[in-house]
């Protein structure tokens, strides 16, 4: 939504990312709360085949990736999504829609692993709670996070680190417990190529409701665009780089579906609200790791939350600067020069969504939450993909990836088809109108007062029209 104009005039970002920052960069955006919270809800809607919407997400994913690709290597500049959409269709309310949906699928992916963590931290505290106070720890947490983005950047950065490698342990830890109950013969593989589907829904649609949920297991490789201006020939790695991430995701993600279905059995893995520690406990009984995974699934899901809040906040802060949102949103603290007022607000909006889908949804706030994250970014893939195609008729004369030529076709189709009502649930369509309501009638608010204050400069500038 910048001018080309202020974005030349301005000194370039150091390109420091090679191939193997851009990779743990990629892989660790990733890797996150999806796998933690959804494996059993995911099963409780195909049965022990847990594995195929994972699968099926993940060539959905591969499909856009492809899209994504062709973008940034022509136009490596640090906006994605908001950036391909306003130089395709050059519309700025379908420009902004875009870039709000992105800020909102951020605070819903953030809610969901809060969520998560406070059904976690019941458990690994042993305390007798209801929904009522798993809610008020969800809720602490968000405040937690939002006093680390306050602190800054460096710090909120910093911490991220750690956490990648928390979220990656516990992860590997529930592979290498599945082999381990595999040599003691304490598995169950028949289980894997069962399809128990619900009798209303019947089996096409039970798969495509799991893979639209499975689909928020997949998604962050869209942030990695974002650090086009900082990788060392762009052109050149993120093609490979960005596909080896998702190759290396979808790898851990069947490995640990497979874990968990063999060694748990269905109706056990998908009630449970903490599904992976149920593979921990039954696979390795004998083991004391089960006492410290729900601390690790805590971290891991909290990696999740840190990074889409840091960036909710900074796309609305950019918004707000650019008054396309209200100025007062831009505000920065004077030391820490942190954005603390689309802190605020955005940390203001994942409590309300929390504590609100909560009293309706009960336990499945996780997944409400999580299908709401997978319907906004599904409704910005399909975006993305036609951008591509309308993209192609203007050729640059520099050397860019090229994806074939059908798959953003493919793209379009499988995106706009997985954010159709046979595949979501109607709180996701509810909870995901009010979030980009709020942002259109901050939107219209902002037009209005901007629209009077340059009337009001008008009238000063020719007084004379007054005496008319």
């Amino acid at each position: 939504m910048s001018s080309t104009t202020e974005t030349h005039e301005q000194p370039e970002l150091k390109r420091a990312i090679g191939p193997k920052l851009l990779l743990l960069f990629i892989v660790g955006d990733i890797l996150g709360t999806g796998v933690y919270a959804l494996t059993g809800r995911i099963a409780g809607e195909v049965g022990g085949a847990a594995w195929a919407p994972i699968l099926l997400a993940f060539v959905v994913a591969t499909i856009t990736a492809f899209s994504y690709l062709e973008l940034v290597t022509k136009y490596p500049q640090a906006a994605g999504a908001a950036l391909y959409t306003h130089k395709a269709f050059g519309i700025h309310f379908l420009t902004f829609l875009v870039t709000f949906a992105v800020l909102s699928s951020g605070i819903t992916s953030a809610s969901t692993a809060s969520k998560f963590l406070a059904e976690n931290f019941i458990v690994g505290f042993n305390l007798d709670w209801d929904q009522g106070g798993v809610t008020w720890v969800a809720v602490i947490f968000m405040i937690v996070l939002a006093l680390i983005n306050l602190r800054g950047v460096a710090e909120s950065i910093k911490f991220n680190v750690v956490l990648t490698l928390v979220e990656f342990t516990g992860l590997m830890i529930v592979i290498f417990i599945g082999f381990w109950a595999m040599s003691q013969g304490n598995v169950d593989f028949s289980r894997i190529l069962i399809f128990e589907t619900s009798a209303d829904k019947g089996a096409f649609l039970s798969i495509t409701a799991a893979t639209s949920l499975a689909f928020f297991s997949m998604v962050g490789f869209e942030d990695s665009v974002n650090m086009a201006e900082e990788t060392k020939d762009p052109v050149k790695i993120f093609p490979k780089v960005m596909l080896t991430g998702l190759g290396i995701t979808v790898l851990i993600y069947l490995l640990v579906s497979i874990a968990a279905v063999a060694i748990v059995p269905i109706g056990v893995l998908s009630e449970s609200t903490t599904p992976l520690l149920e593979v921990v406990q039954a696979g390795a009984p004998g083991l004391p790791v089960d006492v410290i995974y729900p601390f690790l699934s805590m971290f891991a899901v909290a990696n999740t939350a840190l990074i889409n809040m840091l960036m909710a906040s900074r796309l609305l802060y950019g918004m707000a600067k650019q008054d396309v949102l209200p100025r007062s949103l831009g505000k920065v603290l004077p030391n820490r020069r942190s954005p603390w007022a689309s802190i605020i607000f955005t940390t203001l909006i994942a409590v309300g969504l929390i504590v609100t889908v909560t009293n309706f949804m009960g336990t499945d706030t996780v997944s409400a939450l999580g299908g709401t994250t997978a319907l906004l970014l599904l409704c910005v893939f399909t975006v993305v993909n036609v951008a591509v195609l309308v993209l192609r008729r203007r050729p640059i004369d520099r050397e860019h990836f090229h994806a074939p030529k059908i798959l953003p076709y493919l793209g379009v189709l499988t995106c706009g088809f997985l954010v159709g009502p046979w595949a979501q649930d109607p709180i996701e369509y509810q909870i995901a109108g009010v979030m980009i309501g709020v942002g259109i009638v901050l939107w219209l608010l902002t037009w209005l007062w901007n629209r009077g204050v340059r009337a009001k400069k008008t009238r000063i500038r020719h007084p004379e029209d007054l005496a008319g």
